[in-house]
C-alpha cells in the first residue's frame, strides 16, 4: 500500500538510523478516495497546536496552523517539482495512516541532555494528474509543527523545487537576518510584510532572501521557521519574501535542482510555535532528525577552551605563546585549547604532548580546502591522531549547496571513525546534527563575537540562532579595546548561549584583570540537564531596552545568565525553576566599572532583582543550603607536574638493527598518583618495527618514587632513512576523578636511521618549509590554497610520479646527515598554469653555498635537468623564485628529486 511505504520512509529519514527506532501507535489507514477536503493533526495531548492541512478545487494544498483555536499561519502551499512530475497542482487524497511518535534519546551537547518528545503524525498520501504519487507527512508536537514530502520511487529523483510557503500575517512582528550562506549578517526587528527594507540584503526584484531561523510574533504566539534533517541527499535552504507580502517561501540552495537516490525523504519543514519559554526550551529539530550513527560517545567531551586567536590574532602562529593559553587552561580547569589559524605541523605534536602532561587536550583549526578530498581527510585525520589531537575547527564552508552537504556527511563520517570532535566555523545553520553525529560539538552560523560587538544582537540572538543548536559565538573578551558592553554582559553569555565547545576570547593577561569572572568561568559547564527561559524577549520593554535571561541547570546547580541592550534598568529574575528547600543564590553584576560577587540565601518564591548600568547584565550560580557546603563553586583540580625522562634521548640504528632505551617518570610533590602506567605506544611506530620489553605499571606512585622501564625497538628492514620519534608515554588517573580522561605524559626518543641508497626528496621529513602559496605539496603540484589539493606533477607535456610541488617563493630544507653524494631533479613550471608563470631553481647546501641554479623557466617549456653534487652536505636546501614578475602561476615542480647516499 502506498501509505505503509511512504510512511516508512517518512520515519527512516534522510539518515539511516542505526539505533532503535521511535516507537509509535497501530497505523489507522482511511479508506482510498476520502472525500474530505480538510484534515487535521493535533498535538498528541489535543491541548493547543493543530495543522489543518486543505486540498482546493485545483488540487493544491495548503498548511494552516491554530494555537489555541486563534489563527499562527495562514493557510500557505505546499507542493513539490520534479524532473518528471509537476506535485504541486491536480492532486487528490488515496490514503492517509496516522500514528503517535514517541521518541527518547540522550545528547552529547545542549540544552537538555536527556530528551524525550511525543509527536502525532500523519502520512498523506496523493496522487497527480499525471498519477505520480505524494506522500506529505505533517507532525505535530507540543513545541510545533512540522511537514515533510516523501517519494517512493525506486531510482534517482531529481526535485527541481518545492511549492512550500509559510503564510505570515504582515503585521506580525519579525525578526529575520538577511540570508548569506555564511549567516553573519545582523538580525533587523521589523515585521512580516515590511521585512525587505532590512539592509543588507540578498534580493532580486522585489524578492529578498532571508535566513533561518526566522522569528515572527503574532497575537501573543511566538513561530520560529526553520529546517531539520538535512544531509547531501538534498541541499539546503531560506526563505524568499516578496516585498509587502505574507508568504515566506522555502528556496532551494543556489535555486539549484538537488538529486536524490531514490526514495526521497526531504528535510523537514519546521515552524517550533508557542510562547516564548516553549521556544527557548523546544528540543523539537533535534526530536526530527535521525537517531545517532555513534554507538560509543564515551571519547567525546564537551569543555571550555582558551582561544587566541580573537585577542592576539598572530599568536597561532607562536609555539611560546599558545604554551602561555595552556598554561593559563590548566591552571584554570579548562579542558582544551584551541590552536586557530597559523599553527606549524613542526612544533604542533611538541604543544599536544606540552598540553596533555598538564590536563589539557589541544583542538586544531583548518581551512576546509585542507580537508575537501577524502585523501586529504585521511592524510591529516591520521597525522593529527598520532600527534595527540582530539578535534578539529573546520572553517571557510560557507555553502548550502547539495555538494557541501555531501561534504558534510563524508567529515563527519570520518571524524566519528577516528574519534574526533569537530566544530564547524564559516558554516551553515545545525539542523538537527548534533543528534545524528554527537561528536558535533558546536558550529558557527552566526555573527559571533568576532564580527564586532552589538548588544541588541546579543539578546536577539538568545531567541533565533541559539534556539535550534550549539551557537560556536566565541563569547568573553574582557579587554577588547573599545568594547561596546559592561564586563558583566561578557561574562553573562557563555550561560546565555549553548555550546558544546565554549571559546573563550580573552587572552590568559584580560582574564587575570577580572578574578571575579575568572572563578565563575571556572564552574561553568557546556552541556546541560535542563534550561529555561527566567524572563526578557526580543522585543523592546516600556522602558525601551531588551533583556533575556536565561537558566540552565547542570545536576544540582543552576547557571543564571542575564544580558540588557539599552540604557540600565533593574533586571528581575524570578527564582520559581529553583524548586523546594532553600538556596545559596552567588550573584556577579557590574559595580564602578568592575564586577562585584554577592551572596544571598533565597527560596523559589523570591524574585532576583539586579540593577544593570547600560548594555549591561548579571550572572548567578545558585546550590541548595546543605550542612558542610560553604559556597557553590566546586574545586578546581588540576594535573600535577610530572618528570619522563628518557635515556638516552636519541639513539642511532641501521635499517634492521636493534636500539634499546629506558624512561623514568617521577612525581616530584603532591599527593601520590593512581593507576600509573609506562609504556611504549607501539600503535605509533612505522610497519615492520616491532618492541620488546613490558610495560611497568603502579597502583601508586608517592611523590619522589621513581616508575622505570626498559625496552629495545628492532629497526624494520626497508626502513629508508631519516629520524623516527619512538613516543614513550605516561599515563594516570586524573586527580579530579569522576569523568575526566587519563593525564597523557609524553617524551620521544629520536631513532636515527642513517640514509642510504636511493631516495626521493618526498619521502623525507622537512627541517623547515616555506611557501608562497598553500603549503608544500609532496608528490603532487602546487594546487589551490590547500593542502594535497594539487594534480600529477606535470612539466612540457611529462608525469612525474614523484617529486615536490611549491609555489614561488618557496623552500624546503632536509637533513642529508652528510651521507648522500648526488642531487637531482627535473624541474620546471607545472602544466596546470596553462603556460603562465615563471620560476627559478636553486640548490644550496651547509651555510647557504649554493650548488646548482637554473635561469628563468618559463610555463609551457620542457623540464630542464638540475643536479648537484652535496657530498658531506648536512642540511640541504632547494629554493623556487618568482623569476621577477611577482609569485602569481609560479608553481614550480621538483619532478623525481633523489638523492644518492652510501650503501
Amino acid at each position: 500500500m502506498i501509505g505503509v511505504t511512504l510512511s516508512a520512509l517518512a520515519s527512516g529519514g534522510l539518515l539511516a538510523a542505526t539505533t532503535a527506532p521511535s516507537t509509535a501507535a497501530p497505523t489507522t489507514p482511511t479508506t482510498a478516495a476520502t472525500p474530505a477536503t480538510t484534515w487535521t493533526v493535533r498535538d498528541p495531548a489535543h491541548s493547543a497546536l493543530t495543522a489543518r492541512l486543505a486540498l482546493d478545487p485545483a488540487g493544491e494544498l495548503r498548511l494552516a496552523v491554530t494555537r489555541d483555536g486563534a489563527p499562527v499561519l495562514a493557510p500557505g502551499r505546499l507542493g513539490l517539482r520534479t524532473d518528471r512530475h509537476d506535485l504541486t497542482t491536480g492532486l487528490r487524497l488515496v490514503d492517509r495512516e496516522d500514528r503517535t511518535v514517541h521518541d527518547t534519546y540522550r545528547m552529547t551537547t545542549g540544552k537538555e541532555l536527556r530528551r524525550s518528545a511525543t509527536a502525532r503524525e500523519t502520512t498523506f498520501a496523493f496522487r497527480g494528474a499525471d498519477g505520480a504519487r505524494l506522500g506529505v507527512v505533517v507532525r505535530v508536537s507540543d513545541d510545533g509543527v512540522a511537514y515533510r514530502y516523501v517519494l517512493d520511487e525506486r531510482g534517482p529523483v531529481t526535485v527541481t523545487g518545492e511549492a512550500s510557503a509559510f503564510e505570515v500575517p504582515k503585521d506580525a512582528k519579525a525578526w529575520v537576518q538577511p540570508y548569506a550562506t555564511s549567516y553573519e549578517n545582523e538580525r533587523t526587528e521589523t515585521t512580516a510584510g515590511a521585512a525587505n527594507e532590512a539592509e543588507p540584503q540578498e534580493c532580486a526584484g522585489d524578492t529578498c532572501s532571508f535566513g533561518y531561523p526566522a522569528l515572527f510574533e503574532t497575537g501573543g504566539t511566538y513561530v520560529l521557521l526553520t529546517e531539520a534533517d538535512v544531509d547531501g541527499r538534498y541541499s539546503g535552504s531560506h526563505l524568499d519574501h516578496k516585498d509587502g507580502g505574507s508568504a515566506y517561501s522555502v528556496a532551494l540552495a543556489d535555486d539549484a535542482p538537488v538529486t536524490s537516490p531514490g526514495p526521497l525523504a526531504t528535510p523537514w519543514r519546521t515552524a517550533i510555535v508557542g510562547g516564548l519559554d516553549t521556544l527557548v526550551g523546544s528540543t523539537l529539530v533535534d526530536d526530527l532528525a535521525p537517531p545517532s550513527r555513534v554507538a560509543d560517545t564515551s571519547w567525546i567531551r564537551p569543555g571550555t577552551d582558551d582561544w587566541s586567536w580573537l585577542s592576539d590574532t598572530s599568536s597561532p602562529g607562536d609555539l611560546d605563546r599558545q604554551r602561555d593559553f595552556v598554561d593559563y587552561a590548566a591552571a584554570h580547569g579548562l579542558e582544551y585549547t584551541l590552536v586557530d589559524a597559523g599553527w606549524k605541523a613542526s612544533w604542533v605534536p611538541e604543544l599536544v604532548r606540552y598540553a596533555r602532561a598538564r590536563g589539557v587536550d589541544v583542538i586544531l583549526w583548518f581551512d576546509w580546502a585542507d580537508l575537501r578530498t577524502q585523501a586529504q581527510r585521511d592524510a591529516w585525520f591520521a597525522k593529527i591522531k598520532a600527534w595527540g589531537v582530539v578535534g578539529v575547527k573546520v572553517d571557510y564552508m560557507y555553502s548550502d549547496s547539495q555538494s557541501t552537504f555531501q561534504w558534510y556527511d563524508a567529515i563527519l563520517r570520518d571524524t566519528a571513525e577516528r574519534h574526533l570532535m569537530i566544530d564547524f566555523h564559516g558554516a551553515t545553520i545545525p539542523r538537527g546534527l548534533q543528534r545524528t553525529w554527537p561528536q558535533v560539538m558546536s558550529v558557527e552560523g552566526v555573527r559571533g563575537e568576532e564580527n564586532g560587538q552589538n548588544p541588541a544582537r546579543d539578546v536577539f540572538l538568545a531567541f533565533t540562532r541559539n534556539i535550534v543548536g550549539s551557537m560556536d559565538y566565541t563569547p568573553t573578551w574582557f579587554s577588547r579595546p573599545n568594547r561596546q558592553n559592561s564586563l558583566a554582559h561578557e561574562l553573562a553569555l557563555p550561560v546565555v548561549y549553548e555550546s558544546g565547545w565554549t571559546s573563550l576570547g580573552d587572552n590568559p593577561e584580560g582574564f587575570a584583570a577580572q578574578p571575579v569572572a575568572e572563578r565563575y568561568l571556572e564552574q561553568l559547564p557546556t552541556a546541560w540537564d535542563e534550561t529555561r527561559l527566567v524572563s526578557g524577549g526580543p522585543g523592546r520593554t516600556a522602558g525601551g531596552e531588551r533583556q533575556a535571561v536565561l537558566a540552565r541547570r547542570s545536576g544540582d546547580r543552576w547557571f543564571v545568565g542575564g544580558i540588557l541592550a539599552g540604557a540600565g534598568a533593574t533586571m528581575k529574575a524570578p527564582l520559581g525553576f529553583l524548586g523546594k528547600g532553600t538556596w545559596r543564590l552567588e550573584t556577579i553584576a557590574d559595580h564602578e566599572g568592575q564586577l562585584r560577587r554577592t551572596v544571598r540565601t533565597v527560596t523559589a518564591k523570591d524574585t532576583l532583582a539586579v540593577p544593570a548600568v547600560t548594555d549591561g547584565g548579571f550572572t548567578a550560580l545558585a546550590c541548595p543550603v546543605t550542612k558542610g557546603r560553604a559556597d557553590c563553586a566546586r574545586p578546581v583540580t588540576t594535573a600535577p607536574a610530572t618528570t619522563l625522562a628518557t635515556d638516552p634521548a636519541s639513539v642511532t640504528a641501521e635499517a634492521g638493527g636493534k636500539a634499546s632505551f629506558g624512561a623514568t617518570f617521577t612525581l616530584p610533590e603532591g599527593a601520590a598518583l593512581r593507576d600509573v602506567r609506562l609504556t611504549v605506544d607501539r600503535g605509533r611506530l612505522p610497519a615492520g618495527w616491532t618492541v620488546t620489553g613490558s610495560d611497568v605499571r603502579a597502583a601508586s606512585l608517592p611523590a619522589g618514587k621513581e616508575l622505570t622501564g626498559h625496552w629495545t625497538v628492532t629497526v624494520a628492514r626497508d626502513q629508508p632513512g631519516g629520524t623516527v620519534e619512538v613516543p614513550v608515554v605516561a599515563t594516570y588517573a586524573h586527580p579530579a576523578g569522576g569523568n575526566a580522561p587519563r593525564v597523557h605524559v609524553e617524551e620521544v626518543v629520536r631513532v636515527s636511521v642513517p640514509l642510504h641508497g636511493t631516495l626521493y626528496a618526498s619521502d623525507q621529513p622537512f627541517l623547515a618549509e616555506s611557501n608562497g602559496y598553500g603549503p608544500v605539496e609532496r608528490d603532487q603540484s602546487n594546487g589551490e590554497a590547500g593542502g594535497q589539493d594539487g594534480k600529477p606533477l606535470t612539466i612540457g607535456g611529462t608525469v612525474y610520479a614523484k617529486g615536490l610541488g611549491v609555489n614561488a617563493p618557496g623552500q624546503v630544507r632536509i637533513d642529508l646527515q652528510g651521507r648522500c653524494t648526488r642531487f637531482e631533479a627535473h624541474v620546471g613550471v607545472d602544466d596546470e598554469t596553462s603556460g603562465r608563470g615563471s620560476v627559478t631553481f636553486t640548490v644550496l647546501g651547509d651555510d647557504e653555498r649554493p650548488l646548482a641554479t637554473t635561469g628563468v623557466l618559463r610555463g609551457g617549456e620542457a623540464a630542464v635537468s638540475l643536479t648537484a653534487d652535496v657530498t658531506g652536505v648536512h642540511t640541504l636546501t632547494l629554493t623556487a623564485d618568482d623569476g621577477g614578475d611577482g609569485k602569481n602561476y609560479d608553481h614550480a615542480d621538483w619532478g623525481l628529486a633523489r638523492l644518492t647516499c652510501a650503501d
